[in-house]
């Protein structure tokens, strides 16, 4: 352990430890439904996930909504998706495995998601009891990706000096650079090889467990 480049692995929830996106699009079309808005395809969706709930929201109504109507949209998602967050939600093929494999190496591990803090905790416990280290989503007193400051929080709450993050969007390489850390994307997530290749991430995985020779 003493000769490693990394003491922890801090991964990204949706799209690179969890396939979320069939839950993600009914919480959204349930939320459009309660308004007459249209719904939103799930290629849609997946354009608009990666920098919180808010977000996702604001581009998934209708283009010229008014912020109330928008503010109310998100209370009625949140409502929703609290109680229907895993329906269709499952681990990406071979993510359980890869996280024993750490665990048995010793590595520390974390979450760090801009999914609200609640369903970023549920889910880790619900999908990954006892293989993550720590969790945590967005929270009114810590800014969201890509600002770095929930990695250095997840950091000192596992005890970790030098971490690698792992994630599959823009932000994530962004959160990573912020931070000073290397990071490794995640091809079978929402954004895919290309983009990932052109925000600048430091290694491209295309299966989990090739993140094993890369960190241990």
């Amino acid at each position: 352990m003493e000769n490693r480049k990394y003491d922890a692995v801090i991964f990204d929830l949706d799209g690179t430890l969890l396939n979320t996106l069939g839950d993600l699009t009914a919480g959204v079309n349930y939320a459009m439904d309660q308004f007459g808005f249209p719904h939103r395809t799930i290629d849609e969706v997946e354009r608009f996930i990666g920098n919180g709930v808010k977000v996702l929201i604001d581009l998934s109504v209708p283009a010229g909504t008014d912020e109330k109507t928008a503010a109310d949209c998100l209370a009625v998602y949140k409502e929703y998706y609290s109680t229907h967050l895993d329906v269709y939600t499952k681990p990406y093929e071979g993510i359980r495995e890869l996280l024993v494999s750490l665990k048995e190496a010793g590595m520390k591990t974390a979450v760090v998601s801009n999914k609200y803090d609640s369903a970023t905790k549920h889910l880790a416990k619900l999908h990954f009891d006892g293989l993550l280290g720590f969790a945590l989503g967005e929270r009114a007193d810590i800014k969201r990706k890509p600002a770095p400051d929930a990695l250095f929080y997840a950091m000192e709450q596992i005890g970790a000096k030098k971490a690698i993050y792992v994630g599959d969007s823009e932000v994530d390489v962004k959160i990573a650079r912020n931070a000073g850390m290397e990071c490794i994307g995640v091809s079978w997530g929402f954004r895919g090889r290309a983009r990932l290749a052109e925000e600048g991430a430091d290694f491209i995985i295309d299966k989990p467990e090739e993140l094993l020779p890369i960190v241990l």
